[in-house]
């Protein structure tokens, strides 16, 4: 599954967690704060293992639950098949798990090569629960781009399992080389197979909307038409999977299926039917925001301003704002130049009596060049400059450079919560 800052739409892909490169199926363009750090924090959950092609690497604390499920599964299949390795069947278990583990971040790195080839910044690879997730920030632009971006993690793992099969005959059969090289064989095959099934949040999903989007000439027809097959999926794999299990379909006649093996089967189905629904929910949710986005326009957003000189104490510059029915205040040199903005929480701090005082420029932000905003910017890219340069205020100038007020980030905020509590 990918995932993306998208766009939220976020690309993962492995396992069956593994799905289509997101680029922010689940993750919204976070508004800016009032109060965020100055330095943004490494984005991460979890230990960080590497940094294949610059782009980070993480553990996250859930892999180790599932290498151990991993472990123990295949360290029972292999007493079956090799009884004489005794308990060092677990450490070739573990050794499984770890390549398992390594042909899913193969899976997501050609995500993430694709995605940096079309020019998409790829946040972080993280390998968790049931596979991987690359983080792409930002939607591809065409539906060409979108399907390659997707298929490239399925067609990774297939090229994987023909490799392990092919492997296979340069081995013994019944040997621990081959043994591994058959469940490797297989699980990337698996791999493969049900992330090309076409429902998000699941590569095949992605392609899905890749081709619904060329047709309908809208991503948006796209993400609504592969999201209600994703919902479709989960209920099929929540039904079917113990129905599958309980048959003679995969081989095994269902009197050799104990009770242990029924409530794994019916666990492991709702935990990937869980995994898909909540996926598709979530792509669904941040495509309908992003219909809103463009609602967000710097010029609708601004408070007026009154410039006011740094001396000007601060009873006057409010005086002077009450007058011209302004809600902010730009501090300006002899020459009308803006040289920072009057902090709102600045001004509530000080008391009534004191005012009079107190100059403004004691409780001025310098501006740099950062935060200066264009007034015609609106959705995506607006937010994209204010999380460049986190601020609680900033200076919304025309491009001749006049003024044309002060745009709070809390405002920004505000008006993001109610784009995301909109209805299509």
């Amino acid at each position: 599954m990918d995932e993306r800052g998208d766009s939220g739409q976020p690309h993962s892909g492995e396992g069956p967690r593994d799905g289509a490169p997101r680029a922010a199926d689940a993750r919204p363009p976070a508004p800016p704060g009032a109060r965020p750090p100055r330095k943004p924090r490494e984005p991460g959950s979890g230990i960080l293992v590497g940094r294949p092609f610059g782009v980070p690497v993480y553990v996250a604390p859930s892999w180790f639950l599932v290498a151990a499920l991993i472990t123990w599964v295949f360290g029972g299949q292999l007493d079956r098949v090799l009884p004489e390795l005794g308990a060092v069947r677990y450490l070739v278990s573990l050794f499984f798990a770890l390549a398992f583990y390594a042909s899913v971040l193969v899976h997501e790195l050609a995500h993430t090569v694709a995605a940096l080839r079309f020019g998409l910044p790829v946040r972080r690879i993280q390998l968790q629960f049931f596979g991987g997730v690359s983080e792409i920030e930002k939607e591809s632009e065409t539906p060409g781009r979108e399907f390659v971006l997707a298929f490239v993690g399925p067609l990774l793992s297939l090229v994987l399992a023909a490799v392990f099969y092919g492997t296979l005959y340069l081995v013994e059969p019944g040997t621990v080389p081959g043994v591994l090289l058959a469940g490797l064989m297989i699980s990337n095959l698996l791999v493969a197979v049900f992330n090309l099934l076409p429902g998000l949040p699941l590569d095949g999903g992605r392609m899905l909307r890749a081709v619904v989007w060329k047709i309908t000439g809208t991503p948006m027809s796209g993400t609504v038409a592969a999201a209600w097959v994703g919902r479709a999926l989960a209920v099929a794999v929540l039904v079917g999977l113990p129905l599958l299990t309980q048959t003679d379909v995969l081989g095994e006649p269902p009197e050799n299926t104990g009770g242990m093996d029924t409530v794994f089967d019916a666990l492991l189905a709702a935990i990937l039917a869980a995994i898909i629904w909540t996926g598709a929910g979530n792509s669904l949710r941040m495509a309908r925001l992003r219909e809103h986005l463009p609602e967000l326009r710097a010029r609708t957003l601004t408070r007026r301003a009154v410039p006011v000189e740094g001396a000007t104490p601060l009873s006057e510059a409010l005086r002077r704002a009450n007058e011209a029915g302004a809600r902010a205040l730009v501090v300006v040199d002899t020459h009308g130049t803006p040289q920072g903005i009057v902090r709102e929480s600045g001004i509530v701090t000080v008391p009534e009596h004191r005012r009079p005082w107190v100059a403004v420029s004691t409780l001025t932000q310098d501006l740099t060049d950062g935060m200066r905003v264009p007034a015609d910017l609106a959705g995506e890219p607006l937010l994209d400059t204010l999380r460049a340069t986190p601020a609680s205020e900033y200076l919304v100038v025309e491009e001749t450079g006049e003024i044309y007020g002060v745009l709070s980030a809390a405002d920004v905020e505000h008006a993001f919560v109610k784009a995301m509590a909109r209805p299509s």
